[in-house]
């Protein structure tokens, strides 16, 4: 596993924790030196600094994808201390639920920006990297909401839908530049949001058990699934794979709603 990815870099928005953390985990141990780059210092510092202590090669930038200089200044730190960008992992985001009668505009763009725009950024300010190197991969982690929905999940399933579209026309566009550009869509996976909405019922024991009956495994997605899945699209064993979504979530979309 440690030689997969030796000698390539990668830059992973929202490492600092959940579905990131686990994604940026799996590359370094992959033998990628990668750069956390994520809002909140204190997360991302520290996430960081367990892969060096583990014997991996991190770097820490803060970068607010809503924000094209953070954006740029974090590429171009990541870029001073490898020397070029072979992966971009666009996994920055955050589930929003709105009302679409009663959501405003700033909330709808603040949303948009948040989940796709910032995602967008990112790749702007990649592709000519990769492009002059004529070598890339690009993943951008949707969400099943991307293509099948539930109640009250405006508008995040919007965004990861253009994700979705994102994803075709970059694959399309740079695969003359042999930059590869997929979309990995999770399920339910065991983050802090979905540990918060668990604990919130009556009986979370029995919420949990309810969540996990509902995939034919039986169990709830760790970020290291996610994790170990980007660390091979990322590598040249996935070299023929590009503008498509990888569904990654227990089966539980093979299940017809009862």
């Amino acid at each position: 596993m440690g030689e997969r990815l030796n000698g390539k870099s990668a830059f992973v928005t929202g490492a600092g924790g959940g579905i990131g953390r686990g994604i940026a985990e799996q590359l370094a141990a992959s033998g990628a030196s990668v750069t956390i780059a994520e809002i909140n210092e204190e997360t991302g510092r520290s996430t960081a600094d367990a892969l060096r202590q583990a014997g991996y090669e991190a770097q820490f930038a803060q970068v607010d994808i809503r924000s094209e200089d953070e954006i740029k200044a974090g590429i171009a730190a990541h870029i001073e201390a490898n020397g070029k960008l072979d992966i971009l992992v666009n996994n920055a985001g955050q589930n929003q639920h709105y009302d679409a009668s009663r959501m405003s505009v700033d909330e709808w763009e603040k949303s948009i920006s948040l989940n796709l725009r910032g995602a967008w950024l990112c790749c702007k300010h990649a592709l000519p990297i990769m492009a002059a190197q004529e070598a890339g991969a690009i993943i951008n982690i949707a969400s099943v909401h991307a293509s099948m929905t539930a109640y009250n999940f405006f508008p995040y399933n919007v965004a990861k839908s253009g994700l979705l579209g994102l994803t075709r026309s970059l694959a399309l566009d740079w695969g003359h530049k042999n930059i590869r550009v997929i979309a990995v869509s999770p399920g339910w996976v065991r983050t802090q949001p979905a540990i918060d909405f668990l604990e919130a019922a009556d009986d979370p024991a029995a919420e949990e058990q309810r969540v996990k009956d509902l995939h034919p495994l039986k169990r709830i997605g760790r970020p290291k699934d996610i994790g170990a899945l980007v660390a091979f699209l990322a590598s040249d064993e996935a070299s023929y794979i590009t503008g498509t979504e990888i569904v990654i979530d227990g089966g539980i979309t093979a299940r017809h709603a009862d």
